[in-house]
């Protein structure tokens, strides 16, 4: 249990720090947990091509034509959706790569050096994270398509649901998922 002179030294020391102050100070460390960038908020890391982002949107942008405040909102998800699967990729090629040090530590790449570090099941956790990437990305084309054949007065289709079975074997057991 805490003294109170303990409560007064703590109180007191956090005075002290505070955190980052600038806008730029603020913006290092709102990436201080980034990992792989995967699942990040941020679409654009710092080392990525901002140019090549905007390229993508530009030629998805003129390819998928939305119109309205939504169909915009679909596209940009693809978009976002669609950058991710590259970065994906970069990684895996990276794990794939056979240029390490000594210690493990990469020389290339910093999104793949989380992945260096899990040595459990990375190929099944970059996996997991490109399904539902994927699934980001064709739920939005699907969206996108179904409002823009509302819009030209063609009858859409309910999105078609899968029933599958997967059978799983493995870690010391053997289960049957609906």
């Amino acid at each position: 249990m805490t003294t109170a002179k303990q409560r007064t030294a703590n109180r007191h020391n956090a005075h002290k720090s505070t955190g980052p102050r600038t806008a730029t100070g603020k913006a290092v460390v709102s990436r201080n947990a980034l990992k792989h960038g995967l699942l990040s908020c941020h679409v654009l890391l710092p080392g990525e091509d901002a140019a090549a982002l905007v390229a993508l949107e530009t030629r998805l942008r003129a390819h998928l034509q939305p119109v309205g405040e939504l169909e915009g909102l679909l596209v940009e998800r693809m978009v976002t959706a669609a950058w991710r699967l590259r970065r994906l990729l970069s990684v895996e090629h990276y794990l794939f790569d056979d240029r390490y040090s000594d210690e493990g530590r990469p020389r290339r790449e910093p999104a793949g050096a989380a992945f260096v570090r899990d040595f459990g099941d990375r190929f099944a956790k970059l996996s997991r994270y490109e399904t539902a990437i994927e699934r980001s990305l064709y739920r939005a084309l699907h969206e996108l398509q179904r409002l823009q054949a509302a819009r030209a007065g063609v009858p859409a289709s309910p999105p078609v649901v899968a029933d599958v079975a997967v059978h799983v074997v493995g870690q010391g057991f053997e289960a049957d998922l609906p």
